[in-house]
C-alpha cells in the first residue's frame, strides 16, 4: 500500500507489525510515517473522547499534539515480545499521555473534579427520567448530600473554571471573534462614542478660544498651561496683579457665553 493512500479496509495486526519490524531494521523514516497515520484516528478518537474535561484555557490541538508524541514513542519503544499488538500499546501510552497532560493543564484538585462529574451525571439522570430540570433540592438528594454542602461545592467547581479570553467564539469568512471582543469595556478610552464626542467639545472650545483677545489668551495660558500665580502674571504683563484677575474673570465669562449651548456635550465628556 502506497504511504499516504486511503485505506478503504481497517489494516491487521500481522501487517501492522510487519510494516514495524521493517520500520525496526531499516530505519525508513517513511514507514514510522506510515504506522503515524494509520493509528492517528485512533489519537484524535482517544482526545474527542476527552473534549468535555479538557479545561477552558486550553486548546484541543495541544491536546491532539501531546497524543501524536505519545505515539511517535510509542512505535519507537514497542516491544512485540510483551505479548500486546502495537495498536494496544500505543493506545495505553496515548491515553495516559492524555490524562497526564490533563491532569498537568487543570489546576483544580482531582475531587473537585470527581464531584463535578458526579453531579452532571445526576443531572443528566434525574432529566431523563423527569424530563425536566432538577431543583437544587432534588440535584441534592439525589447526590447524598446536604443543599448546603451543594452550593459550597458547585461554587467552588464555578471558580475552577479559567477560560482564555482569546478563544474564538465565532468564526466565519468575514470575521473571528474572540472571547475580550465581547466584553464590554469600562474605560472611556476604548468608547468610539465617548471620543468622538471629547474631539467635539475640543474643537468647540477652540473656536471659542480663538475669539478671545490676545491678552485674555495669554492670561488663560500662563495660568492654565505654565501654571504660573495672579501676581507673577501681572509681573510679566506689567499690569497689577488685580487688573489680572478682571482679565481672568472676563474670560471665564466669555468662554461660557459662547459655549452654553454645548454644556450637555461638555458635561458628557467630563
Amino acid at each position: 500500500m502506497a504511504i499516504g493512500a486511503k485505506r478503504e479496509v481497517r489494516t491487521s495486526a500481522p501487517e501492522v507489525l510487519a510494516i514495524w519490524e521493517e520500520y525496526r531494521q531499516g530505519g525508513d523514516v517513511r514507514l514510522r510515517d506510515r504506522l503515524i497515520f494509520m493509528f492517528m484516528p485512533m489519537v484524535r478518537h482517544i482526545v474527542y473522547r476527552k473534549v468535555r474535561e479538557i479545561p477552558a484555557q486550553c486548546e484541543v490541538e495541544d491536546f491532539l499534539s501531546c497524543g501524536l508524541e505519545a505515539l511517535i514513542q510509542s512505535i519507537e519503544r514497542y516491544d512485540p515480545a510483551k505479548g500486546a499488538t502495537l495498536e494496544q500499546y500505543a493506545w495505553t501510552r496515548i491515553h495516559g499521555a492524555v490524562l497526564d497532560e490533563l491532569r498537568r493543564s487543570d489546576w483544580a484538585p482531582r475531587s473537585l473534579r470527581r464531584d463535578e462529574r458526579a453531579v452532571n451525571r445526576e443531572r443528566e439522570r434525574f432529566v431523563a427520567l423527569n424530563e425536566r430540570a432538577p431543583s437544587h433540592e432534588e440535584l441534592a438528594q439525589g447526590l447524598g448530600m446536604s443543599v448546603r454542602r451543594l452550593s459550597e461545592r458547585l461554587d467552588e467547581i464555578e471558580l475552577a473554571e479559567v477560560g482564555s479570553l482569546n478563544r474564538v467564539v465565532r468564526s466565519d469568512e468575514s470575521a473571528t471573534i474572540e472571547r475580550i471582543d465581547t466584553l464590554e469595556s469600562e474605560d472611556g478610552e476604548c468608547d468610539p462614542v465617548l471620543q468622538a464626542e471629547r474631539r467635539e467639545a475640543k474643537e468647540h472650545f477652540r473656536k471659542a478660544f480663538a475669539r478671545l483677545g490676545r491678552q485674555e489668551r495669554e492670561v488663560a495660558v500662563l495660568l492654565y498651561v505654565k501654571d504660573m500665580t495672579l501676581r507673577e502674571i501681572g509681573a510679566r504683563l506689567g499690569v497689577s496683579e488685580s487688573r489680572v484677575s478682571q482679565i481672568h474673570t472676563q474670560l471665564r465669562r466669555r468662554l461660557y457665553e459662547q459655549l452654553s449651548g454645548e454644556l450637555p456635550l461638555f458635561t458628557a465628556v467630563g
